[in-house]
């Protein structure tokens, strides 16, 4: 068996080598010039209003750039991608005419982790991967290239201590989301140690019904059943919680529902018993608050549509879309060609995976178009989409 191998979790030092590279994939002379002129663009009857926090954040900053450095470090070698990089197809796209592949995901080619072998480089995306995963990795004793985001690893941090002390990771996010299943791997290191994941505030209101005895042990099974740790009993499992959250999902929703948890655990147990049973510490990215809190500040000056641009797998972007809705109409495009005619757009819908199309969404006369973009989302995506409602108005 190959020597077990140690994970690169820093920069090879070839940013500058491959700074052209990026520059010449993801970078917008557009954008910067918008930025300048105080975050608005005048184009003949529109006007566009970018968010002052929007687009790529640190950690998937990070994550491309030490995948262009993976590639300049090791040219003659294989390369794969336990994943998607991000949630951003074009992102994903030129890293596979790269000839980085995938070993699962929508880009999954006929390669899978079993065809590692130890003179092969693996790459762990943003979003982290599982320790089952990272440990067959490095069993196989290929190069392991780590980059998971630092705000990511902060939260497996307090589900490790969850797991340490006996408490119950209760985790809101998609328990299908690679981030969130990386995570909940890490709440089951110690024997005592158990996870459920609650996808929004209607599922953590059954969870604190259970807590106080008031539901039904079979429906509760029935409909957590794959967001739950192996084995997990929830007459047992709920008697001590630990909050925890994906990074991307939307922070105020986040914060509630960990107050609907202490809630229902003082109202179960009693308010002497909650620091033995209860335990929450804040673990959105600084990145995810920034990008909302920018987008909210925006609808609220009086935006007439809303055009909201990433990947339609991105867990962040949808939810600058949930909060934009609020305002005004809002539009989730992944890029440019979804901008039709004036007429006519082609959008992801709220709180669903349906592609649709919209006629009438550009309306006549002078309109204030805000913009902003999601964490995974290059700038020269956002530019090209601007440029595209420029043509067609």
């Amino acid at each position: 068996m190959p020597e077990k191998t140690e994970i690169i979790r820093k920069s090879f030092g070839l940013k500058e080598e491959v700074k052209p590279q990026l520059e010449a994939s993801y970078h917008s002379p557009l954008i910067e010039q918008i930025k300048a002129q105080n975050f608005r663009l005048e184009a003949g009857r529109l006007t566009f209003c970018l968010a002052q926090e929007f687009g790529f954040c640190y950690g998937v900053d990070r994550a491309i750039d030490y995948a262009y450095e993976t590639k300049a470090k090791f040219p003659d070698r294989r390369i794969f991608l336990t994943n998607e990089i991000i949630h951003n197809p074009r992102v994903n796209a030129i890293l596979r005419e790269m000839g980085i592949q995938f070993l699962s995901g929508p880009y999954a080619g006929q390669m899978t982790a079993e065809d590692i072998i130890a003179e092969d480089v693996v790459i762990i995306p943003a979003f982290g991967t599982t320790l089952k995963d990272l440990s067959e990795f490095q069993n196989r004793g290929c190069i392991l290239v780590d980059t998971t985001c630092g705000s990511v690893m902060s939260v497996w941090k307090r589900v490790e201590a969850y797991s340490r002390e006996g408490f119950t990771s209760v985790i809101h996010g998609k328990y299908d989301h690679e981030e969130t299943q990386a995570t909940s791997s890490r709440a089951i290191q110690y024997p005592e140690g158990r996870y459920l994941i609650v996808r929004d505030k209607e599922q953590a209101v059954r969870v604190c019904e259970y807590i106080e005895g008031k539901g039904n042990r079979e429906n509760f099974m029935k409909e957590f059943g794959p967001a739950l740790s192996l084995g997990f009993d929830p007459d047992k499992d709920l008697e001590r919680v630990g909050c925890a959250n994906q990074t991307t999902m939307l922070s105020s929703e986040s914060l509630e529902i960990a107050n609907m948890l202490q809630s229902a655990m003082t109202r179960r147990f009693g308010t002497g018993e909650l620091p033995k049973r209860f335990r929450h510490f804040d673990t959105i990215c600084s990145a995810t608050q920034d990008r909302q809190d920018a987008v909210l500040k925006l609808a609220q000056e009086g935006i007439d549509r809303m055009i909201v641009v990433g990947g339609y797998n991105s867990s962040n972007t949808g939810h600058l879309v949930e909060i934009s809705t609020q305002f005004c109409p809002a539009f989730h495009v992944k890029d440019a060609d979804c901008i039709v005619t004036s007429d006519l757009i082609q959008h992801k819908k709220i709180f669903s995976s349906e592609i649709m199309e919209t006629t009438g969404w550009l309306p006549q006369g002078k309109i204030k178009i805000g913009i902003t973009a999601g964490a995974s989302t290059p700038n020269r995506v956002i530019e090209e989409v601007i440029q595209k409602i420029i043509q067609v108005a």
